[in-house]
Parts: structure tokens; sequence; C-alpha cells
């Protein structure tokens, strides 16, 4: 059973957004910070990634936990209610995340995933496991 009403839980939905999120905001603040400079969203790759290192032609994904289903965090979980809904919107989410990351690297990109809980965890080590893969 949902805890909130459906209005409730209409306008928290219609409230998250898929670009700008705090995690991602962070992260770019602390690489811009360290001197290095990026693209954002580029449209013409595959799954639009967040941060975009076109010199070095890495693509970053800050995915969130719950939309992306991170197994190694408390947010990645499938909530109670409308279970086969959420199931299936979820799994989908997943598998377009493997087919944009093959395309990817079929295109002679290298991609990674920064988990929004590393973020907000510990924004200077998801700062500097970017800057490694750059390396």
């Amino acid at each position: 059973m949902d805890k909130l009403n459906l209005e409730r839980r209409r306008r928290n939905m219609t409230r998250i957004r898929s670009k700008n999120t705090k995690p991602e905001m962070l992260l770019r603040a602390n690489l811009f910070k360290k001197g290095l400079r990026y693209r954002l969203h580029k449209r013409e790759l595959p799954g639009k990634p967040d941060i975009v290192f076109v010199s070095k032609r890495l693509a970053v994904f800050i995915h969130g936990c719950f939309w992306h289903q991170h197994v190694a965090c408390v947010d990645g979980r499938v909530p109670k209610s409308n279970v086969d809904y959420w199931e299936s919107k979820l799994r989908r989410n997943i598998e377009r995340d493997v087919t944009h990351m093959r395309d990817l690297a079929r295109m002679g990109w290298n991609t990674m995933v920064v988990w929004e809980c590393e973020i907000l965890r510990d924004v200077e080590e998801s700062t500097e496991r970017v800057i490694r893969e750059l390396s």
C-alpha cells in the first residue's frame, strides 16, 4: 500500500527531473572547480550522457539509485505498490542503459556510471573516480 494519496504521489512524481539533479550539479561543480571542462547532455550521443569529455571520449552517466536500480543501495528497490508496473518500467530503464553503453562503446567512447548515493556520500571521491578515468 502506498503511503501517499494519489494527488500527493502525482505531485511528487512530476517534480522529478531528468537533468540538472542535485547529485549531477554537485559533481559538475566539483569537476569545474578542479579545472576540468566538459559538455552536458550531448543529444547526438546515445543516452544523452550527463557529462561528456569530448577530447577524451568519455561519457559519464549519473544514475539515480531508484530509477536505475542500484543493487548496492537501499534506494534501489521496487516499490511495494503497483509492483508489475514498476518492475517492468525499471527493467526497461536498465535494458536501455545497457543498450546505450554498448552503442557508445561501438562508437569508440568509454563510459562510466556514477551513482547518486556515491556522490551524495562523498562528492570528492566521485570526482576523483572521474579524474582517474580520464587519465
